[in-house]
């Protein structure tokens, strides 16, 4: 009787011995069809390769085959918990077997008997602490077993079982989205073969050989989505040409009391060509902290005043839009721009005419808060869209001040510094404009790392700076877990050093619990001079701007991520004068001390954030929720990084290549790509 072979997109309940049941545990696992099954990949594989004791590091996994050498002895622990241990002669090694609760196997634990166990070594006990037995030697079981990720009443050696008769069924059948030169150029396994390696290796290098394909494709796909969005978005979205007067710029940089640097005017000749092209503008700008990001928006929303549009700026509070108000205003107002303030605090009468000076275009520049996305603020002529701190806002919001008016261009600035490897993850289809150069005469900020029980010598450090007129940032950090521990911390360090500095000097405290309006209020007192000393457990606002500022303490420095540090670092060092950060951390981990070394040794906060994704990974370095990143099921776009600058070039190559779009070779993968929605339905050349 002939086999009959079966297809990927046939359910997976066609599957040999998969019933009603199991075909429930499937669907509770997203796995509907066989294709969902074959591609659902272990997370790692079970080494199962016999191993010489006397080469097995200490606490490394190891399987072994031995003889039972001495009586079982099971120790009860209390309810459902039991130690069993045993003695095994393996080769030369008479070493102790432990099984924690596992006393049922005391019955096939005879002496004389022939068991292989596997589990964690511990080789100065000569221990191994056995998480996996079977009678017997070693003689059929795989050298090697895939561990899925699985939930509810599905085991692994069930799961196995279907996957093989899964992978019997669809030989033939599988479609081959990397065409042959492709896979010849990188020597990729073809589907079937590497379906095959990933599910049931015989070696280590198979997994690797498979992985590498699956994690190419993954790339080059996901390359290929974000490039072609960008390519259509640009082909849709029509926006205006902004012909803005070259001579009036010209003057207006000119004028400025300080030179740009080289970073600042290649960013600034970046954004005046895009604004100059009728292509929609969707540009991140990232800047390390201090590096001018302000001064070059006001040239991009300037430029765009003198062609007769309006601009507009968001920032995500109100005490960081007022100071964008107050800079933009001191040097736009005396080249005749009417530079407008709104807020959530601005109301009625007062509202009611700015929105009407705005929709007749009286208004050439608004800046505020939220404030900017309400229905009643209508613009007559936007040109140039800024959102400062991109990350803060949600997409829905970016879009409805995006949508605003006609096509207006979009910039969006951040001085969270990204590393490349995730800016072209992240922010895959916007184009990245980077101020990676300090402006002249910026002093570097000291920055020393010490332990919590050197308090005293820090606050008189601190004291010195205050009796010279400056002030003082002391942060504690956020305990997620209890807000009220949170709360009490900062409170506890607020009565210490208001009791310290008693007479002298006004200690303020800003914590999580404060409403925003009483959070605005206490750093307008503090950027204004009235509180010396700010406690602080958030975040202090990223761009908040108090030169006077020159010193800063952090509590609990760990913590912190790198480049959370690097930010909270960044509040200090604006003005003149010399500016010191001390980090209070006793590190029990070496990834802790490494961190701590690293804010000593660099201020660059490029350099922080690799360092930063190096040690914490692409999901805690974004903060999960929000991350932006894609979800990826064999790929890491950090580990990965070679692969995916490979697939970013090759998927620039293909979309501007003919055969592309033409050859069969290419179908599946153009297939793909057109289902993702990225093309929004047109050819890109």
């Amino acid at each position: 009787m002939l086999k009959v072979t079966q297809s990927i997109h046939d359910p997976v309940t066609t599957i040999k011995g998969v019933g009603k049941v199991a075909g429930q545990q499937f669907e509770a696992l997203g796995i509907t069809t066989i294709g969902d099954l074959v591609r659902a990949f272990p997370y790692r594989h079970e080494d199962f390769r016999l191993k010489d004791l006397t080469e097995t590091p200490h606490n490394e996994r190891v399987t072994i085959e031995g003889r039972v050498e001495s009586e079982p002895s099971v120790l009860f622990l209390g309810k459902n918990k039991s130690r069993l241990q045993v003695r095994l002669l393996a080769g030369p090694h008479l070493v102790k077997a432990v099984f924690f609760n596992q006393h049922y196997l005391k019955d096939r634990l005879a002496l004389g008997n022939v068991v292989t166990v596997t589990g964690k070594w511990d080789r100065g006990r000569q221990v191994i602490n056995v998480s996996n037995f079977k009678d017997g030697p070693k003689t059929e079981q795989a050298d090697f077993e895939p561990v899925y990720s699985l939930k509810g009443a599905m085991h692994q050696k069930t799961f196995r079982k279907f996957m093989r008769n899964a992978l019997d069924a669809v030989v033939g059948q599988h479609e081959e989205s990397l065409p042959a030169d492709i896979r010849e150029m990188y020597r990729l396994p073809g589907m079937e073969e590497a379906l095959e390696m990933m599910h049931f290796p015989t070696s280590p290098q198979d997994v690797k050989h498979a992985r590498r394909r699956f994690v190419y494709e993954e790339l080059l796909l996901f390359q290929l989505k974000m490039l072609g969005m960008k390519k259509a978005r640009k082909e849709a979205e029509k926006g205006v040409a902004i012909d803005y007067d070259l001579a009036k710029v010209k003057h207006f940089i000119a004028s400025l009391p300080f030179e740009l640097t080289a970073a600042q005017k290649r960013v600034v000749n970046e954004l005046c060509a895009e604004l100059k092209s009728p292509i929609r503008m969707n540009r991140l700008l990232q800047g390390d902290v201090g590096s001018g990001k302000t001064v070059v928006a006001a040239i991009a929303l300037y430029a765009t005043i003198t062609a007769g549009f309006q601009g507009a700026l968001m920032a995500p509070t109100e005490i960081l839009a007022e100071q964008h108000a107050a800079s933009l205003a001191e040097w736009l107002e005396p080249l005749g721009v009417t530079v407008a303030f709104l807020a959530g605090s601005t109301k009625g009468k007062a509202r009611k005419n700015l929105l009407e000076q705005l929709e007749l275009g009286e208004v050439d520049l608004l800046i505020g808060t939220h404030a900017l996305i309400q229905p009643d603020v209508v613009f007559k002529n936007p040109g140039l869209v800024i959102t400062d701190e991109q990350h803060r806002f949600g997409v829905e919001q970016r879009r409805i001040l995006r949508d605003k008016g006609l096509h207006p261009d979009v910039l969006f600035m951040t001085a969270t510094p990204i590393p490349r490897t995730l800016a072209i993850t992240a922010f895959g289809e916007m184009d990245v404009s980077i101020l990676d150069e300090l402006p002249a005469g910026r002093k570097k900020i000291e920055t020393h790392w010490l332990k919590e029980d050197s308090l005293l010598p820090v606050l008189r450090k601190m004291e010195k700076e205050l009796q010279a007129g400056r002030q003082a940032y002391v942060i504690c950090p956020l305990i997620e877990e209890s807000d009220k521990l949170d709360v009490q911390n900062a409170v506890d360090v607020h009565s210490q050093l208001s009791t310290y500095f008693s007479g002298k000097y006004a200690v303020g405290l800003m914590h999580g619990r404060l409403h925003a309006d009483d959070k605005d209020a206490i750093m307008r007192d503090f950027s204004e001079g009235n509180i010396h000393v700010l406690v602080s457990t958030t975040v202090v606002e990223v761009g908040v701007n108090v030169p006077n500022a020159t010193f800063m303490l952090i509590y609990d420095a760990t913590r912190f991520g790198l480049a959370q540090l690097h930010q909270l670092r960044g509040r200090v060092g604006r003005g003149a004068e010399q500016s010191y950060c001390v980090l209070l951390a006793d590190p029990k981990t070496e990834e802790g001390k490494e961190r701590m070394q690293s804010m000593t040794e660099t201020n660059d906060g490029f350099v922080l954030a690799e360092k930063d994704l190096e040690l914490r990974g692409a999901g805690d370095f974004f903060g999960k929720k929000q991350s932006g990143m894609p979800e990826f099921q064999v790929a890491d776009p950090v580990h990965d990084y070679r692969a995916l600058n490979t697939a970013r070039e090759d998927a620039e190559k293909l979309l501007a290549s003919t055969h592309f779009w033409e050859d069969e070779a290419y179908t599946i993968l153009r297939s793909q790509l057109e289902q993702s929605g990225a093309l929004s339905g047109g050819r890109i050349d």
